[in-house]
């Protein structure tokens, strides 16, 4: 109580002082306050308020700082400190709350600690209307080296490349040092593939066409093993998209690849963490499109709501006959057609979320298709061809545990699985199935590494196979596979994956007694830009 009546005191005579001494008085009881809340900030502005400004350029200055968060801030405080020393507000004040800063405060502090994505702007140049995760701007080696993305990003312009380059090699003794004449699977004789893309975007939105894109890219293989591939120079896709209804409807056409519109074969659903991973060929032997073999088509999308989805696709369908006749007689990809190949039409239904902090990621989809290209009759194969071939698939993924919830949603660890159906009597794989069982950024060291061990079996055709014992070879009714990988993000736009596959009857349908058994070791190594 002395200190209080020792303010009061001062504060009263000072108002009968000339103008200077009534700043000096004010400056001395506000250093006081100063001292009482323990501020230094206080203190600054009593200093302020010694000096010799007129009071009308005091307040030009506060006007044009008013939008400051740091002078809102200090101004709160003066505030709070003139309550505590002026008279009889000093003598309440132990029963007042202290004014409400904090809300400026926690203003400057977001603005301060918000970080701008330096690769923000390119997300829009990114190919639209695909499940496929192709590596974005930020995870390339060039990013935006010099400039060019940027410069190329302002007339509309986006890009994406990569090569990507596999070893596969069976591991089994009775392999080792052997060197088969007539290679029948892949990894028998040591195989070697290379693949090559580039992707150009242009923007149409910036005309006033909702999402609009134009898409055209090429791509380049070479396999030392012809039926893994075989070699090709020629187009990857030639496409437009745009969307309709705000966003309900979504619109791609041209030459497209369907393997990255439908189904989801590809394990975590990034382009770079499984290349040659388990998957089936039973979409393509039913005329599904792919990186390697686009055709002309028209697909449409309806998104009922964020989740729910229907996707109809009029697709001219790969060459009956399978993909190595299909790139043999069409390796630049840009014939309209080929021998006895007609129209697949597909309609898959899903529901899929992202993940997001507490929300697992869920993918769950359904598909069929319906082919009247001319395909050959296994089971009377001497008759002429039968125009009525068909497929069916269920494929779900479901993030199971979420490892860093409140930072990457996505990282955690994933089970999922495949069923698909083909009719015996036209298609040589008639069943389908796989377990997979996945993590994406397992260890906190490794955030976009992903681990994968997956299952599968292949049936083969009874019809098929019946024709082979009946002309005396070997044959087994179905493919069993068991594999393990690991694919690293070793820099910006390079992953190296490796992993191990066990294969019980890797030939199809007919196998020789060395044939039994496989267990290729997989290396590969993907590179963007």
């Amino acid at each position: 109580m002395a200190i209080s009546v020792r303010i009061c005191s001062l504060a009263a005579p000072a108002f009968s002082f000339r103008p200077t001494t009534k700043q000096r008085g004010l400056a001395i009881a506000l250093s006081l306050g100063a001292s009482l809340v323990g501020n230094s900030a206080l203190a600054q502005t009593a200093n302020v308020l010694t000096r010799s400004d007129v009071p009308d350029k005091v307040a030009k200055r506060r006007t044009q700082k008013e939008s400051d968060p740091a002078t809102k801030l200090r101004n709160c405080q003066l505030k709070q400190a003139t309550r505590l020393v002026g008279g009889s507000v000093l003598a309440g004040s132990a029963s007042m709350p202290p004014a409400r800063c904090d809300s400026t405060n926690e203003v400057a502090t977001n603005r301060a600690q918000k970080k701008i994505d330096p690769f923000a702007r390119f997300e829009n140049l990114r190919e639209k209307g695909m499940w496929l995760n192709i590596p974005g701007p930020a995870d390339t080696i060039d990013q935006d080296k010099g400039g060019v993305r940027s410069a190329l990003a302002d007339v509309g312009i986006g890009y994406v490349g990569g090569t990507v380059n596999s070893l596969v090699n069976n591991q089994l003794p009775s392999a080792a040092g052997t060197r088969v004449a007539n290679q029948s699977y892949m990894g028998q004789n040591p195989t070697f593939g290379t693949v090559n893309f580039v992707i150009v975007t242009y923007d149409l939105s910036r005309f006033g066409i909702p999402d609009g894109q134009i898409i055209v890219g090429a791509e380049q293989q070479y396999w030392t093993w012809k039926p893994g591939g075989p070699d090709r120079l020629g187009i990857n896709v030639i496409a437009y998209y745009q969307t309709f209804f705000d966003r309900k409807l979504e619109l791609k056409m041209g030459y497209l690849r369907n393997q990255n519109e439908f189904a989801g074969t590809v394990v975590g659903g990034n382009a770079a963490a499984s290349v040659l991973g388990p998957s089936s060929n039973i979409l393509y032997q039913a005329g599904m499109s792919n990186n390697a073999a686009p055709t002309p088509a028209l697909n449409l999308k309806y998104n009922f709501d964020d989740h729910l989805y229907n996707r109809l696709s009029i697709q001219r369908s790969l060459s009956p006959d399978g993909q190595y006749a299909q790139i043999t007689e069409n390796p630049t990809g840009l014939n309209w057609s080929t021998a006895n190949a007609g129209i697949l039409w597909l309609d898959e239904a899903g529901y899929k979320n992202k993940a997001a902090p507490g929300l697992p990621e869920t993918w769950v989809r359904a598909g069929i298709g319906f082919n009247n290209s001319s395909f050959t009759n296994l089971e009377y194969p001497e008759q002429p061809r039968t125009n009525a071939n068909s497929v069916y698939y269920f494929a779900a993924d479901r993030q199971l545990w979420q490892s860093d919830v409140q930072g990457l949603a996505h990282r955690g660890i994933y089970g999922g699985f495949s069923v698909m159906y083909a009719p015996p009597d036209l298609n040589k794989v008639s069943q389908y199935y796989e377990l997979r069982l996945y993590a994406k950024g397992l260890f906190d060291s490794r955030p976009s590494d992903q681990i994968a061990i997956v299952a599968t079996n292949t049936v083969w055709s009874n019809f098929a196979v019946g024709s082979a014992l009946a002309q005396g070879h070997l044959a087994h009714r179905d493919s069993t596979a068991i594999s393990g990988t690991y694919t690293a993000h070793l820099a910006p736009g390079i992953y190296g994956s490796v992993g191990l596959t066990y294969i019980n009857n890797p030939t199809s349908i007919t196998h020789t007694r060395e044939t039994g058994h496989a267990l290729n070791l997989f290396v590969s190594t993907s590179i963007f830009f």
